[in-house]
This record gives C-alpha cells, sequence and structure tokens, in this order.
C-alpha cells in the first residue's frame, strides 16, 4: 500500500519518526559530550598531579608521564588500606563526598565540608628511576566565600612538603588571587606539616613566618579568614579524619 503523506495518519508517522531520528541524534550528542567532559577532566587531573609533584611537562606528552611516573591508588581513610577500583582516573571524589552511601560527616568539621567521602584517590609519583620521589594527596576546605579546592604533595619522608597547588574557588576576586598564585604556594616548598611528636602544626601566620620557621607560611595581608581556611583544611585532611591513618601504613610498608 502506498503511503499518503498528506492524510492524518501519514502526518503522525512522518512527525514519530521525525522525533525518534532527532532523539537518537540528541542521545549521541549528549554521550559524545559526555565523553570529551570526561576526557577533560581525566586531562586536568593528570596535569595538576604532575605539577603539584614538580613534574616538568612542557617538554613533551604529560599523559605518557603520567603513566610513567604515576600510580593512582583509592585509599580508605578509616583503615588507611587500599580499596580495589578500576578506572581511577574517572573516580568521582565530590559525588563520592555527597552521597550518604560513600561518605561520612567528620566529627570535628573543622574544614567545614560537612560531608567527607569514605574513599579517595591519592597518586604515588615516582622518579625516572622509579624511586618514590612525592605522594600527592587532594585537599579542600572552607575559606571565606567558597570552598577551596587543590592538591598538596609531600616527600618520601611523609612530612616535607614538596608543593601544593589550588585549582579552583570562589573567593574574592584581585584579593584572594593569592591562592593560584605560585609566589604564595612557593613558600609552603620545604615547610613540614608535623612536628617531632607527630602534631600537625602547619599554619598560615598573620603578618608572616619569622625566618627559620619550619612550620610557618606567610599569610596575606587583607585576606586572613582564606588563609586561615587553607590552614584548616590541610589540618584536617592530614589529621586522624583524613590521611593520618593511610600515612602511618604507608610509612610502616615503605620502611619493610
Amino acid at each position: 500500500m502506498a503511503f499518503k503523506k498528506d492524510t492524518v495518519a501519514g502526518t503522525m508517522i512522518f512527525i514519530i519518526s521525525l522525533s525518534l531520528v532527532c532523539s537518537f541524534m540528541i542521545t549521541g550528542t549528549v554521550e559524545i559530550l559526555k565523553e570529551r567532559k570526561l576526557v577533560k577532566k581525566r586531562d586536568e587531573v593528570q596535569q595538576f598531579v604532575l605539577r603539584v609533584a614538580n613534574v616538568d611537562i612542557s617538554a613533551g606528552d604529560f599523559r605518557e608521564l603520567f603513566a610513567e611516573r604515576v600510580t593512582p591508588k583509592l585509599v580508605n581513610l578509616e583503615s588507611g588500606d587500599y580499596v580495589a577500583q578500576e578506572n581511577l582516573l574517572d573516580f568521582d571524589e565530590r559525588m563520592a563526598a555527597i552521597n550518604p552511601e560513600t561518605s561520612s560527616k567528620p566529627k570535628k568539621d573543622t574544614a567545614k565540608i560537612k560531608t567527607r567521602a569514605d574513599n579517595i584517590r591519592i597518586f604515588e609519583v615516582r622518579d625516572e628511576s622509579g624511586e618514590l620521589s612525592s605522594v600527592v594527596m587532594p585537599i579542600y576546605g572552607k575559606g571565606l566565600w567558597s570552598m577551596i579546592y587543590g592538591y598538596l604533595a609531600v616527600k618520601p619522608d611523609l612530612n616535607t612538603v614538596e608543593n601544593i597547588i589550588f585549582y579552583e574557588h570562589g573567593e574574592t576576586p584581585g584579593i584572594a588571587d593569592f591562592v593560584t598564585d605560585s609566589e604564595w604556594t612557593d613558600l609552603w616548598k620545604g615547610k613540614q606539616l608535623f612536628d617531632e611528636k607527630g602534631k600537625i602544626s602547619i599554619k598560615v601566620v598573620k603578618g608572616g613566618a619569622k625566618e627559620g620557621d619550619i612550620h610557618g607560611v606567610d599569610g596575606v595581608s587583607g585576606a586572613t579568614r582564606t588563609g586561615v581556611g587553607i590552614q584548616r583544611a590541610v589540618e584536617f585532611w592530614f589529621g586522624v579524619e583524613g590521611y593520618q591513618t593511610f600515612l602511618k601504613q604507608f610509612a610502616a610498608t615503605e620502611a619493610k
């Protein structure tokens, strides 16, 4: 039977067919955009981790460098044990932190994060000879107006700061630009997170740290609350509800 497009039935068939074609096109576009977003996120993570570990990414393919030098691992913060997980570059800490099934409320929320993911990614970075050069861990906490997100790398002694970077915040423009300024973040390099008794002692000092202060980082005038927020974030993440249990187990493993 010939198809008559000018009839009601023909019009309905045409509309349904067009709708199906558009639906398939939209679905395909969404999947393409989703994959592009994932690729962009993976690339950003790899570059941030390499940068905070002081690996020069200007001379080659950062993806190859990451694959050669970095091992991502998922850690359970309560036990300090590694957790099996595929596709770790696609692991979403923020979603894990807001999902009631994969998160917990800190007993002492000094970083003002409200909830904390039970499992979180860390990155072991090795030098060209295969020796451990640093361990990179994500940190975040509330500044004056916003959540501040970054990474902190520690040297193999698990106490000395290799580097720190912040990649996202919504603090006051102009006043809080120091957060992403290497001139300020470089002040963290070589500082000690813990004192001789193992107590977290890193601090952002209003008015500037004294010469020789191995725990003090200069605060920035006019941005005291932002600096305090960063200090509290580091204190939280390297405290008992953060990486402390993992670091103790990691140190014991590396010492064998």
